[in-house]
């Protein structure tokens, strides 16, 4: 397996509504910085931040599957299918463009923080469908917990969310001491994001590597084999993580670097 760490300097960057909303983007769009710009069907990821509010006026989608995930504050929606509205903490909204809406959307703080993030289905399908939405609160999501680590699912499994692309995503949270497994099989990468606190990354038998809070990891499979995540220091460890297929067997939308 292998394992690549990339610091925000190696990510992108992103401003909306004159600076009032500010992105990190570990996976950005062309020209906007990150060393990283897809992986599979995982298309796009921006951490959104705004200290009091920031608005982003109606613009149109097509075909994407959008997942915004509010990490703190709130996330107000509104779209061209006549839906408003409002999501927080722990909260996602999910757009499944098919074949063309238009939304808005605004953050709320104090310390409003989100992701949001596309995954690509087969375009030419998702064209032929309607677009929908829904949102669901935190408490529709499932969580486990043992041995200092609780693992919430977003996408996939025992989640309410189910996409067309092929994808799963989860929110971990590793306590001082604990650690946390996850296994991959043959052409899957995980992607994730430290949302909280630093750790170390061994990737099969390798050599643990340390992390920072808002450093990004890669991992490529290329046989069955497993990652370990571990909180380092006193204050524990949050992070995110996607699973998606190396590559699929439809066309994906070309990206320039």
């Amino acid at each position: 397996m292998k394992l690549r760490i990339l610091p925000p300097a190696e990510q992108g960057s992103g401003e909306f509504d004159g600076g009032a909303i500010t992105e990190q983007k570990p996976i950005g769009f062309s020209g906007e910085g990150s060393a990283i710009h897809r992986l599979g069907p995982l298309f796009y990821w921006a951490w959104a931040h705004a200290e009091a509010e920031g608005f982003i006026g109606s613009h149109p989608h097509q075909a994407f599957e959008i997942l915004t995930y509010v990490i703190h504050g709130q996330a107000y929606h509104g779209d061209s299918l006549g839906t408003e509205s409002i999501v927080g903490p722990g909260g996602a909204q999910l757009i499944q463009a098919g074949s063309g809406v238009y939304h808005q959307e605004r953050l709320v703080g104090p310390d409003a923080e989100l992701f949001q993030i596309w995954f690509e289905p087969n375009i030419r399908d998702a064209l032929r469908r309607d677009p929908q939405y829904a949102a669901y609160e935190a408490h529709e999501f499932p969580e486990r917990e043992q041995e200092g680590v609780t693992v919430k699912t977003v996408i996939g499994g025992p989640s309410p969310i189910h996409i067309v692309a092929d994808a799963g995503m989860w929110d971990v949270s590793v306590s001082p001491g604990a650690s946390y497994v996850h296994a991959l099989h043959p052409n899957r990468t995980l992607a994730v994001l430290a949302v909280r606190g630093g750790g170390e990354c061994s990737a099969d038998d390798a050599e643990a590597q340390s992390f920072a809070e808002k450093d990004f990891l890669v991992l490529r499979s290329e046989e069955d084999g497993q990652a370990r995540f571990a909180a380092r220091g006193t204050n524990g460890l949050r992070f995110v993580l996607i699973e998606v297929p190396t590559e699929v067997d439809y066309p994906l939308y070309p990206k320039k670097p």
